[in-house]
């Protein structure tokens, strides 16, 4: 029989020092010290000697203190996620474009860079090229301001495995690609994933950032579940049970854009006929309402024609997008029946139309869910509705560092 692995003391302080930073970033209200032994179970001695180390290391800092007027003794001191020294990057290739992102622990966007393109068809060599130019100036502005970068995030809009291969991007025109031939990809290590998972990552509070600076509030709670839609000229989407992804046995969960809703449709880019994203992709909504067609009807000119012309009343327009609504309705509410959740946050593309829209959609689901008796499904529009990709592939880098903090101390 093998031997069992013992934990050493660097584990259990390391594991320690891991659930303090998560607590404090999950947290709605400021913890003090002993706030923070209450939460996480730690001695107050074993509290105060990883405060400091995490003080030390500029990953956490000190507030005013705090008097109350109903209590006694020396005044509590909160404690905050610091600014300044630990950062995540976020990279995605998507079918409109390519761009890279900073994000300090704390939340804050430090640098980003975006560049519209279509991006169908491009060749992987040249937009790993071009993508790996874009954030180099980043990462310099990185360096010079003295933080440290402690992990990075990939968003491709396909099938990606674990061994760091893309499967298929079918809108991208990319299958079985090796991700680790490329420069970009040896330098930075990137974790990557399907970019409708990471964007469903950036909606969680307190996944890898705290909550907004202004103290504005969430409708979601660290550890709720819900069903997100990234819409754009491919429809992705994300199971989040309990504040965690659900990438299911082989990582290709959360398929939405490919569940057909009609076997006798238009025949989809994955081969199969009535996919959901062809009826309420951004292409197939901007040619449906015929406003352009090829190439012209993933542009963003095209988008923008197409909500005003639905604004105003444009009988195609509205047409199209009853028909996508139609759609929608009827994967998501397959979706709910079976993987039970009662909340729907309707990202990308979508989110354009506004809450009216996703009005519209949460109505017409409580009429059609089989628990609608028990349960009320309430559709949201993303709390981060730019590049949320692109931040969830920020965020996974810095889970990195959350996840192992002391690898990234100085001895």
């Amino acid at each position: 029989m093998a031997a069992l692995r013992s934990i050493n003391q660097d584990d259990l302080r390391n594991h320690n020092l891991s659930v303090i930073i998560d607590t404090i970033l999950r947290s709605t209200t400021a913890l003090s010290r002993a706030d923070l032994a209450k939460a996480t179970g730690l001695t107050k001695a074993t509290m105060s000697l990883l405060g400091a180390l995490l003080l030390e290391n500029r990953v956490i800092r000190e507030g005013e203190p705090e008097t109350s007027q109903t209590t006694y003794g020396r005044p509590s001191t909160p404690l905050s996620i610091a600014r300044g020294r630990w950062a995540g990057v976020g990279l995605q290739i998507n079918t409109d474009g390519y761009g890279c992102l900073a994000l300090d622990l704390d939340g804050t966007l430090i640098d980003s860079a975006w560049v519209d393109d279509d991006m169908r068809e491009a060749e992987p060599d040249q937009v790993f090229a071009n993508l790996d130019a874009l954030a180099k100036p980043i990462e310099a502005n990185l360096g010079g301001r003295n933080y440290r970068v402690v992990g990075a995030g990939l968003a491709l809009p396909g099938l990606v495995t674990d061994d760091m291969r893309l499967l298929m991007a079918r809108n991208l025109g990319w299958e079985r690609l090796d991700l680790s031939r490329f420069d970009l990809v040896r330098r930075l290590d990137p974790t990557a994933g399907n970019e409708a998972r990471l964007a469903a990552l950036a909606q969680i509070p307190g996944f890898a950032t705290q909550r907004p600076a202004d103290g504005g509030d969430t409708p979601l709670s660290p550890t709720d579940s819900f069903l997100y839609i990234s819409t754009d000229i491919g429809i992705g989407g994300a199971v989040v049970r309990r504040g965690a992804v659900e990438v299911g046995d082989h990582g290709f969960a959360g398929e939405l854009g490919h569940a057909s809703v009609d076997l006798n449709g238009p025949t989809c880019r994955c081969g199969r006929r009535g996919c959901l994203e062809t009826y309420a992709g951004r292409r197939a909504l901007v040619e449906a309402a015929g406003i352009a067609s090829g190439a012209e009807a993933v542009s963003t000119q095209a988008m923008d024609e197409l909500y005003r012309r639905w604004q105003q009343g444009d009988d195609k327009a509205v047409d199209a997008i009853d028909r996508g609504l139609d759609a929608m309705i009827s994967v998501i509410a397959t979706a709910i029946n079976i993987v039970d959740v009662d909340t729907v946050i309707l990202g990308g593309f979508w989110s354009h139309f506004g809450g009216n829209l996703a009005q519209r959609l949460q109505s017409r689901l409580n009429r059609l869910t089989l628990g609608r008796t028990a349960v009320t499904v309430r559709v949201l529009m993303p709390s981060l509705a730019e590049y949320p990709a692109l931040r969830g592939a920020a965020l996974v880098g810095l889970r990195r560092f959350i996840d192992n903090p002391l690898g990234f101390f100085e001895e």
